[in-house]
């Protein structure tokens, strides 16, 4: 499985907005997707996006949305640009 992390540091007071975005603009049912999170600090307006995927294929074929919906999300946040790391999920707790 293979995780890709997306790190946003928006204004504060844009978390809830930022949250509504991911909430209507992920599509669901994505083949390979496993899942995914959204974590927030409400008092930092730090945002990080963790997708879970089937293979390193489906992580790839995924990339160009996942652009457009990370740079939609910082547009909403007021924030800089975000950071984009991939990961090998080497085990699960």
């Amino acid at each position: 499985m293979f995780a890709r992390v997306s790190t946003i540091q928006g204004k504060p007071e844009k978390v809830e907005e930022v949250v509504r975005f991911f909430e209507k603009a992920v599509p669901k049912g994505l083949e390979g997707m496993k899942g995914g999170y959204l974590l927030v600090n409400r008092k930092t307006g730090k945002i990080v996006s963790i997708t879970l995927w089937e293979t390193e294929k489906a992580m790839q074929a995924s990339a160009s949305s996942a652009n457009k919906i990370r740079g939609q999300a910082t547009e909403t946040a007021a924030a800089a640009p975000p950071t984009v790391e991939i990961y090998e999920v080497a085990t699960q707790l």
